[in-house]
């Protein structure tokens, strides 16, 4: 076997650094972190549920308007989208630093969110 722990070490420091799971954004959220979680999925689909306290800022939105949504440069960015397959937290995540956004993302998406029994907040529908 021909193991290379560096490159494996340097793998692992790095998505460690930049990704979080659901259950330690749970525990951000209980411990009141200074964060601000962010749903990049369709405005219909944020509705619907969404992880508590999040944004909504679908695509479309991310190369303009991210502070009017609740964005902050200078508290964490949480972002996630669909589920693990889903590349939309990625991309956003990649705009968003660009513009000065500290980001990591959620492993997951939101189905994992789900898949884990996590809380979740809905909006009513307009009448």
């Amino acid at each position: 076997m021909n193991y290379d722990f560096i490159k494996a070490q340097e793998h692992f420091t790095a998505r460690n650094a930049y990704t979080t799971g659901p259950h330690e954004l749970l525990g951000m959220i209980d411990h009141k972190a200074d964060i601000v979680i962010v749903d990049v999925r369709l405005p219909s689909d944020f509705r619907k549920a969404h992880v508590p306290g999040a944004v909504n800022l679908p695509k479309g939105r991310w190369e303009k308007g991210a502070d009017a949504a609740g964005l902050s440069k200078d508290k964490l960015n949480v972002l996630y989208c669909y589920n693990q397959q889903c590349h939309l937290a990625g991309e956003a995540a990649e705009l968003l630093v660009k513009q000065g956004y500290p980001v990591i993302e959620m492993e997951g998406g939101f189905a994992t969110w789900e898949a884990f029994s996590q809380p979740v907040e809905a909006l009513l529908q307009a009448a």
